[in-house]
């Protein structure tokens, strides 16, 4: 009776020991995402920080991209608000918006010469790249962290302590090319050169 009850203690101890271990684990793998969010999270803020002075630098010289403009407000907005995917792909978004005028600029000598244009063109560069460096980590941990909660023994465990599945900082298939950018000028017609291949209406072209 007494060796009974000593493999059953014995048997009590290791569950409870076991679901204590999964617990700390899936914990663990938690934090790391929700750490690696944190640091996304705030790159984002800083690009969101960054862009009402790119477009009050660049108004004044672009006047031709006003639609350009008015969408990298526009998405300015979302990348801070919304779920995880919708910050993704507002965020994927702003950046194609963001490569198409940095790349029409080019078009305007004065304001590639402009000091403030080129410290701004740098810092929301270099917020680009850590935005895709944190996003790699982001991911990595959110993999390991969903394996966890999916896999024996974690499965057993994951959704009666409330671990749920956690979502990747991606734009879903099919929505990663979605944004369209209009270069064109306010007055172009069907058929005429786009502001990024022709520049305004009294400049020289390059070279002249």
């Amino acid at each position: 009776m007494v060796g009974i009850l000593i493999v059953i203690g014995a048997f009590v101890v290791v569950v409870l020991a076991a679901i204590v271990l999964t617990y700390n684990g899936l914990i663990s793998k938690r934090n790391r995402v929700q750490d690696a969010w944190a640091q996304i999270d705030v790159q984002l803020k800083r690009r969101y920080d960054l862009i009402p002075n790119l477009i009050e630098t660049v108004k004044g010289y672009m006047k031709y991209e006003k639609s350009t403009l008015t969408q990298i407000t526009q998405l300015r907005s979302s990348i801070v608000s919304g779920t995880i995917q919708e910050k993704a792909t507002a965020n994927n978004q702003l950046s194609g918006a963001l490569k198409s005028l940095f790349a029409v600029a080019e078009n305007y000598p004065d304001l590639k010469a402009s000091e403030t244009y080129k410290n701004l063109q740098d810092e929301l560069e270099n917020t680009e790249d850590k935005i895709s460096f944190v996003r790699t980590s982001y991911n990595d941990y959110v993999l390991e962290y969903n394996n966890a909660i999916q896999q024996f023994p974690g499965n057993v465990f994951a959704s009666s302590f409330g671990f749920t599945k956690i979502d990747f900082f991606q734009a879903p298939e099919g929505e990663r090319d979605a944004v369209k950018v209009d270069l064109t000028s306010d007055t172009a017609t069907d058929g005429s050169a786009s502001a990024a291949q022709q520049p305004p209406k009294g400049s020289k072209k390059p070279g002249k």
